[in-house]
């Protein structure tokens, strides 16, 4: 037996992933036992769980990789700021002590980490591959193909900001790169600054937000911020950024050239100047990707495309490169931000370095459907709920999804907590919130009440994979919701001419399809496809409420609050419960009414966690 332990971590995303024998056995991110949000710490409650979960001692582990090359990174971090001196100072002045004191000497950090769990660990056992190599790795290794074009884009690693690959049987090449300050995920990220969003955090909500805009700035930005050549190569101009060196992403220049100041928080006004912001980067993202994967196409000759990094999780890019069918098919790693740089470098060793055997199943990837982390009993979340003095029945599983589905049709908002947890940002029905996709409260109802977030914020449909050609125009399996499509021409309600004229956001109130609360403004959602062999369970309460009503869907957004992490335990789960106005939550085979709960037990939980 050979087991790899792999570690992300000092950035963002901390996690950590075992693999034994090339079989991906368990992966989890930090945040979800520490409950900080994209949490960076070393990921100790993380390896614990790990190596708890399968009866392991940090002894049993041969080889231990961390996802990047920390001197290297120091190397890129010291000659931006001569290159950019006196100019970066301020910016130097504050990362300097955090990389003498820490990160320097990384090695030596998790040496004596690791140490505090097995005394006799041996630093020779560290591996650090580059950070775009392990993105590389975790969409590769685990995909349905022998053979593929590896595209990875991301902010930065330690100078890559944007790969290509050949991933071939077990080997894995990185033939192209271009380096920082050139970046899409960071000119995202500039425009996430600039609308008021957290960056690293509210890349997504720019995604939400642009269907409400339309691209009015496409041409401004791609003739002043970003160089683009045919082969989706670019260069951006650096004149009006200042994250290379300084503390902002972007720069006085910058706003002249919009005519509009940086939002300045997520509570002032949002205009429709800022919605088509986000509808015009946006499509100029959509655009250099599209030109990425049309060059690789034409170069390569390869029928598959896996895809990694931050960007990746761009699930509207995604599904322009499905539709254009530029590729015969394209897998997308779920972790597709640095928590999956720890699986990637681990695999990255077991077949590159080892030189291990490759298997692949047609048309099956080796991820689990991404239920990677830890599991409860029944026994173990009864235990937990008797110590949190919570009322509840307990029922056998049939009885559990009979409740929860009608629950669900009594238009109730629905916790729902089984089996693993999901290994990635998005909830796949194991830690979720779950609604009637009919109903045109719905979404208010989830978006303002439950998560406690902005009005705007779309949610995804969950639906069984046997029935995704009747409801959607997507045409293959997307149980990682990283795809977006329109919704079948048949359950569109066309708006009047009168509704098209409304002001963005108002455009939530105009009902548009017969499943309105997944249905986003432009007809389009962000589609997971539930499947029988990877969450049964998920499966049979889909299949329980498609009975019921005759549809096959379900709204799916993740089991937490704004600002607040996923669930990770049955006792975040009843506190998340108490704390909203879900009304019904169900766990394992437990199902807890909010009604039955005693009064005292309720906490706020709208300004609990630090808005994302």
């Amino acid at each position: 037996m050979t087991a790899i332990l792999g570690i992300s971590a000092f950035y963002h995303d901390s996690a950590a992933c075992l693999i034994i024998d090339g079989e991906i056995i368990s992966a989890v991110q930090e945040e979800r036992f520490t409950r900080i949000k994209h949490d960076a710490s070393y990921p100790k409650n993380a390896i614990e769980s790990l190596l708890i979960q399968s009866n392991l001692n940090l002894s049993d582990i041969d080889f231990v990789v961390f996802y990047e090359k920390p001197l290297l990174k120091f190397e890129r971090l010291l000659e931006t700021y001569l290159v950019n001196a006196p100019k970066g100072f301020r910016s130097f002045r504050m990362a300097m002590p955090v990389w003498l004191r820490e990160k320097l000497f990384l090695k030596y950090q998790l040496t004596t980490k690791l140490k505090l769990l097995d005394k006799n660990f041996d630093e020779n056992k560290l591996y650090f591959p580059e950070h775009h190599f392990s993105h590389a790795a975790s969409a590769f290794y685990p995909s349905p193909f022998e053979e593929a074009v590896v595209l990875t884009l991301d902010g930065v690693g330690e100078w890559a900001t944007t790969t290509v690959g050949i991933g071939r049987a077990n080997k894995l090449e990185i033939l192209k790169e271009i380096h920082f300050p050139d970046s899409i995920g960071l000119l995202y990220s500039a425009i996430t600054y600039y609308l008021g969003f957290r960056v690293n955090s509210g890349e997504y909500k720019v995604m939400g937000l642009a269907p409400y805009g339309e691209s009015k700035y496409k041409d401004l930005i791609l003739n002043n911020l970003i160089d683009l050549k045919d082969d989706g190569s670019f260069k951006l101009n650096q004149e009006y950024f200042n994250y290379a060196a300084g503390t902002t992403m972007v720069n006085e220049k910058f706003c002249n050239l919009f005519g509009e100041p940086v939002r300045e928080s997520e509570n002032s006004l949002l205009t429709q100047f800022h919605m088509d912001m986000a509808a015009s980067i946006q499509e100029v993202i959509e655009e250099i990707v599209l030109k990425i994967s049309f060059y690789l196409k034409k170069t390569y000759q390869i029928e598959n495309l896996c895809l990694a990094g931050g960007v990746a999780l761009n699930c509207v890019a995604n599904g322009k490169i499905l539709r254009e069918k530029i590729f015969k098919d394209i897998w997308i790693q779920p972790a597709a931000g640095d928590a999956g740089g720890a699986l990637g470098g681990a695999l990255g060793l077991w077949y590159q370095e080892l030189n291990n055997e490759r298997v692949v199943l047609p048309k099956k990837d080796s991820m689990k459907g991404s239920y990677l982390g830890p599991k409860f009993s029944d026994q173990e979340i009864e235990r937990e709920l008797i110590n949190l003095k919570a009322n509840y029945d307990h029922l056998s599983e049939d009885q559990m999804i009979e409740k929860t589905s009608l629950a669900l049709l009594n238009g109730e908002a629905v916790g729902w907590f089984q089996g693993r947890m999901e290994f990635g940002p998005r909830a796949l029905g194991g830690r979720s919130i779950l609604g009637d996709p009919r109903s045109e409260q719905m979404q208010k109802l989830l978006n303002l009440k439950v998560k406690f977030r902005e009005s705007f914020r779309p949610f995804a449909p969950s639906i069984l994979r046997e029935d995704l050609n009747k409801w959607f125009k997507l045409n293959c399996d997307s149980p990682y919701m990283l795809l977006v499509d329109e919704i079948d021409e048949d359950l569109k309600l066309e708006m009047s001419i009168d509704q098209k004229k409304l002001f963005g956001i108002d455009k939530l109130n105009i009902k548009r399809s017969e499943i309105p609360a997944v249905t986003h403004v432009d007809y389009s959602a962000r589609i997971q496809t539930v499947h029988e062999e990877t969450n049964p369970i998920y499966h049979k309460l889909l299949t329980a409420f498609k009975k019921k009503t005759n549809c096959p869907v379900l709204v799916n957004t993740s089991f937490n609050v704004r600002g607040e992490p996923i669930v990770g335990s049955p006792s975040d789960a009843f506190k998340c419960f108490m704390g909203t106005d879900m009304e019904f939550l169900a766990i394992g085979n437990f199902v807890l009414r909010k009604d039955d709960q005693k009064e005292s037990l309720k906490e706020n939980y709208k300004d609990k966690y630090e808005l994302d």
